[in-house]
Formats: structure tokens, sequence, C-alpha cells
């Protein structure tokens, strides 16, 4: 099976679809099309151009890069414009650059932005095989609920464009379940859309090399009750609530929260640090995939929150599968299926989005349970997240999905 992977961002990127082409390249050909690495400092990565087509080999992977407009820092515009290059370059350069070339199936990875798929509809199109996107947030919900695009007519859109995306791919995979609903409401056919969660990261059953950094920051929060969160530092992730629980818990000498990553709001939160005195808040830039064990391995107990929305309710943040394998209690400061998951896998505790003072609570509660009591709930997340999201039984289940699509779609079997 020859599969094309539609995708904005790819290695070395670090996203969920880099783990996830390597599996599949182990059972099919995989030809991956994205975009000049810039995600997250906005900037191309050294050895790439933003002009130009390039090409590399990565474990018998073909990776093409087509241009684009690199983010920048935190501009609405310039995101924008980075999201509006790579979908122009995905029409005008993909057909060049896949001339000749015959396909099976085209998967289109779809974080934000969802409007990457328009281009990979051409594509399939020309190719004359099934198109599966991959939805990872709902648009246009989650461009109003963290603020990003308040312009009411741009909205409409943009939701227009995504209603012609799901009426136009033959399968539509979700990663969370609550999202049938929404995706349905915007025209897709109800028979189109299958679950599909995002797996946990394979770096937890690995003996990946460890930084000499990732062993020192192990060591200096080991002997506190340390509670990290580690990923993207932005609007939805409520970074707020997690400062006000701090400010809460800050007479508390045996707390410490540690926040590794980077984002739109990070300069933000060190200003808040700064400004309120918060000794028990450590902010680190973001780590390797390979550094999170020891670091992970290390904590009392591992962080997930997002904003108080209801788009929020529906969304399992990717990161949760892999806090899941890391085999530590989690404090879910979520809503809706987030939450559901934790509560599912007997896998730690959760609180309200938003409810510093709860967050607070939980924060106390786990603190002085047994050492015992935390073990039994960091195990269940391990068993839970090997039953539900092993990375090799999820690829198994996808190429069994592509097969079936392909016998349904006779023009795609070239």
């Amino acid at each position: 099976m020859n599969i094309l992977v539609f995708s904005q961002y790819f290695w070395p990127e670090n996203f969920r679809i880099n783990e996830l082409v390597a599996a599949l390249a182990r059972r099919a050909s995989v030809t991956v099309l994205t975009g000049k690495p810039n995600y997250p400092e906005g900037t191309i990565f050294p050895g790439y151009s933003a002009a130009g087509v390039q090409r590399e080999d990565r474990a018998g992977v073909e990776i093409i890069r087509i241009p684009l407009i690199p983010r920048g820092r935190g501009s609405p515009f310039r995101l924008a414009l980075n999201y509006l290059s790579f979908a122009i370059s995905g029409y005008l350069v993909s057909p060049l650059v896949l001339r000749g070339r015959s396909f099976d199936v085209v998967l289109v990875y779809a974080p934000s932005p969802l409007l990457q798929a328009l281009p990979a509809i051409f594509v399939s199109w020309l190719k004359g095989v099934p198109l599966v996107v991959w939805v990872q947030d709902l648009w246009p919900e989650s461009l109003e609920a963290t603020g990003s695009l308040r312009n009411q007519y741009l909205l409409w859109i943009i939701k227009k464009a995504v209603g012609f995306i799901y009426r136009h791919a033959d399968s539509i995979l979700v990663q969370s379940p609550a999202f049938f609903g929404p995706v349905a409401r915007q025209g897709a056919e109800i028979g189109k859309i299958k679950y599909f969660p995002n797996h946990a990261e394979a770096v937890f059953n690995s003996q990946a090399k460890t930084s000499i950094c990732a062993e020192a920051l192990a060591s200096e929060i080991g002997p506190f009750f340390s509670i990290v969160f580690a990923g993207n530092v932005g609007i939805a992730q409520s970074l707020e609530t997690i400062v006000e629980a701090a400010e809460r818990l800050r007479l508390n000498d045996s707390i410490r929260f540690v926040i590794i990553g980077s984002g739109s709001q990070k300069a933000w939160l060190a200003t808040e640090v700064r400004k309120r005195q918060l000794m028990n808040i450590r902010l680190v830039d973001r780590l390797p995939p390979s550094d999170l064990p020891v670091v992970f391995s290390a904590a009392s107990a591992l962080l997930v929150t997002l904003r108080d929305q209801p788009i929020f309710a529906y969304t399992v943040p990717s990161k949760l599968q892999t806090y899941l394998a890391a085999g530590k209690p989690i404090i879910a400061a979520l809503n809706g299926e987030g939450a559901r998951v934790v509560t599912e896998a007997a896998a730690g505790i959760s609180c309200l989005a938003g409810d510093s003072v709860a967050l607070a609570d939980a924060v106390l509660y786990l603190s002085r349970l047994s050492s015992q009591d935390r073990e039994r709930m960091g195990y269940n997340g391990r068993q839970y997240a090997k039953s539900n999201y092993d990375l090799e039984m999820l690829t198994a289940q996808l190429v069994d999905h592509f097969e079936h699509l392909t016998c349904q779609h006779p023009e795609g079997l070239n």
C-alpha cells in the first residue's frame, strides 16, 4: 500500500504524526508532503529555507517539503499568512512534485489549521484515491474559544470551508468520541466519522538517551512533591489557573509546580511568577521527547489543564496519552472527555477547568495520599494506555481502515 501523508507539521517539529508515520512505514510505503519546519519558535529551522522544494529521506520515508511563510512570533496576521501559504503551496506545488506518482490513500493530519485539508482534497481527486482527515481540533470553535479570531465574517467563511472539507472527505477520524456531534453538525455524514485517538508516545517504551539537563532537573524536583506540566504554554491551557493555585499553596514548602514548554503565554507566565514572587513555580524551556521519561519519573504527579470553555470539553488533550503511559498520577483540571478518561482509567483525580481553588485542593489531596495509593493510580494509567493508546495496535487498525476504503473506492486502486 502507498500512503501519502499531508501535514503542515512534521519532523523535526514535535508532533504525534512523526511516530505514526514511522509505524505506518513498517507496514506500507509512506510519502510525507509537508512544510518547512518552523514550529514553535516561528523561524525556519537551520538547514531549511522558506522558498523552494526540499526532499529528504528519513528511515525509508520520503519527505517532500513545499514552500511556506514561517509563523513568526505570535502575530495573528503572520500566523494567518503561515496557514494560507501552506494551503496555497499545496494547490500550486503538490500536483507538480507528485506528478506521475500513484497512491492508494491520502491521510491529512489536521491539528490547527484544518484548512490544510483543502489542497489535499484536490490532490486526492487528481490521484483518484480516498481522502482521510484526522481531526485534532474543532474549527472554527477552537478559534473562537481562544480569541484567535473574532471577526464574525471570517469565522463564517472558515465554517463554510470546514463544511466543504468534511463533505468531500471519504473518512473523518476524530481524536475524541465527543467530536462526533460537532463534526456531523458541520456537514459530515455520520457514517464517515470514526474514532481514532492519539497514541501514547513510544519514547516511554524505549531506552532513549537522556540529556544532562534533564537529569539535573529530575534531581532538582525529586525531593519535593512536584506537579509537572509539560507541553504547549498557550491561551487554551488556562495558565492563570495554575498560577493562582500555586499562589494559594505558596506557604507549603513541600509542593512545587514545574511548567515545561513554550508558547504564546510563556512571557506572560514568567512575568506573573516574578510579580507574585512565586518561588514554588519552576519554568523550564521545551524539552525533547527523549528527556521526558526521566523528568516524569521524578515527578510526584502530572498536570493537564484547559480553559473553561464548552469547546474544550469535547477534547482529549494529546498530552494525556503520554501522561498515562508515564505511569504517574494525573491531576486533570478539565471538563468533559479529558476528565472522563482520567476517571475511567482510575489514574488520578479531576477538578473543574479554570477553578484554581479546586486545583489547589486536588494537589493537597493527592499529596496526602499514601505512596501506595499514588503508585496504584500510576499503574492504572499505564495499563489503560496499553489497552487503548498503543501505537502498534492503532496503526494496525488504521491500515485495516485504509484497505477497507480502497476496496470501496475502485478508482484508488492504481
